[in-house]
């Protein structure tokens, strides 16, 4: 198989979050066949139509390396039951101005990481909604809502349990397939 660049969003901007320790475990168990890199989303300012003729840095390197990416893959805590606001501005950054969207072809899937038992369900949802009006075709089997995640970590906060270390890898098993479809 061809090696694939995969560009990782993490929803949650706090470093120590559930969402980077889980996209950190995703990125470790991934086939090496997937080069992923998380592509840090805290500094881009808010998308403003009326400055994007003449786009800030953050903007043009991050839609740069979205470009340059071959699929997406998302890792996103849920806030007031939808995206977070700086995942969203992300999305809407890769996504002007009108007709140059760099998100257009790009395979992905969601993965949503919660303490809370519904595991980030209706963040993993809007997200879908969001990236599919951009031509993101988005893997819909295996879904990925991790609930209770702060009990599936080992003693060092980071990895993971045996249980959910496979369901990962089966996981992103799945990806590598998917993304080989384009």
């Amino acid at each position: 198989m061809m090696e694939k660049k995969i560009s990782v969003l993490v929803g949650s901007l706090r470093k120590e979050s559930f969402n980077r320790k889980i996209a950190n475990e995703l990125i470790r168990l991934a086939p090496k066949t997937l080069k992923m890199e998380i592509v840090e989303i805290g500094n881009l300012p808010l998308y403003n139509e009326d400055i994007d003729t003449n786009s800030p840095k953050e903007w043009t390197d991050f839609r740069d390396k979205i470009k340059n990416s071959d699929a997406i893959l998302f890792v996103s805590p849920e806030y007031n039951r939808t995206i977070p606001g700086a995942l969203k501005n992300a999305i809407d950054v890769g996504s002007r101005p009108a007709g140059k969207s760099v998100w257009k072809g790009k395979s992905g899937a969601v993965v949503t990481v919660s303490p809370g038992a519904p595991g980030g369900l209706a963040s993993n949802h809007n997200i879908r909604q969001a990236v599919v009006f951009l031509d993101v075709p988005i893997m819909q089997q295996p879904e990925a809502y991790i609930g209770r995640v702060n009990e599936l970590l080992l003693e060092d906060g980071k990895t993971v349990n045996e249980k959910t270390e496979k369901f990962l890898t089966d996981y992103m098993l799945a990806f590598e397939k998917w993304i080989n479809h384009f």
